[in-house]
């Protein structure tokens, strides 16, 4: 055999891949498909686990993309950033699909492995947190259970002192001549972002003369159309823990299905939404 040249079956396909990559070391499989580790026994375990770690990556590839999308439109280079905002709400349509699997999945085989959790729970999400940050979310008290990990806490100090998705967007319309206020623009950044008359009318002139603002209007879509589908995440997530495990307490000390509740009622761009009952 010659050197350097991969043995090959009959149908031309490489067969011996000893001292080459193969598909499996490429993606790191025997480290990804060891990491589901059930404690209890209990079978519907892996399935619970499968899930959140599978939502875990696309939030690891969300962040990716939103951090694109935010460098774009600070460099007022908004195709790619259109690319990347739709990739996002595409993802979002898999991680809704993903809490149809775990609906599969009744209390009372919830119920019985739920101990095995201990104080873990979805509210410690790291990843979730910093996309949240990102899409305008100001809760102080959201980086606390992440002060035991240094480099995580110290990580989402930064994205939370830092502009927003939102905050990118008006500081653009602002730089394209759209009367923007000038105290939206200087806003203490830890602050959540309160709804103004005078974003709304900036937006207002996008909508009204699109065809002169028209990548501002995609802007606008976009954005829409990435909060709507964080919104039908959240709801499809309030829905299947309210079927799984009703109105009790969240494993890590959260109201659970009461939390949720109240966090789907807020916007993240919210004159983006009422200035449409002023057009």
């Amino acid at each position: 055999m010659a050197e350097g040249v991969a043995p090959q079956g009959a149908d031309g396909v490489e067969t011996d891949f000893s001292a080459r990559m193969s598909y499996g070391d490429y993606l790191g499989l025997d480290a990804l498909l060891s990491a589901q580790k059930p404690l209890s026994g209990q079978h519907d375990e892996l399935l619970f686990i499968t899930i959140h770690q599978v939502q875990e990556l696309w939030m690891k590839l969300m962040a990716h993309e939103m951090g694109l999308a935010m460098a774009c439109i600070r460099a007022d280079e908004l195709r790619p950033a259109f690319k990347a905002t739709a990739r996002i709400s595409r993802i979002q349509k898999q991680m809704v699909e993903s809490w149809e699997v775990l609906t599969t999945m009744t209390p009372h085989d919830y119920l019985a492995f739920r101990g095995s959790l201990g104080s873990s729970s979805g509210f410690q999400s790291w990843q979730y947190r910093l996309i949240e940050i990102r899409m305008g979310a100001r809760e102080a008290l959201y980086l606390k259970p992440h002060r035991h990990r240094a480099d995580i806490h110290a990580m989402l100090q930064d994205a939370f002192a830092a502009p927003s998705l939102y905050d990118e967007a008006l500081r653009l319309l602002a730089r394209r001549g759209l009367p923007v206020p000038p105290a939206v623009l200087a806003r203490d950044l830890t602050r959540p972002h309160a709804p103004d008359a005078g974003v709304e009318a900036a937006w207002a002139e996008v909508y009204r003369d699109a065809g002169r603002h028209f990548d501002l209007y995609e802007l606008a879509e976009e954005l829409v159309d990435l909060e709507d589908a964080f919104q039908t995440w959240r709801f499809r997530h309030l829905s299947t823990v309210e079927r799984i495990i009703g109105g009790r307490p969240g494993t890590g000390g959260s109201a659970g299905v009461a939390y949720l509740r109240g966090v789907l009622e807020k916007r993240f761009f919210p004159e983006l939404w009422s200035v449409r009952g002023k057009l």
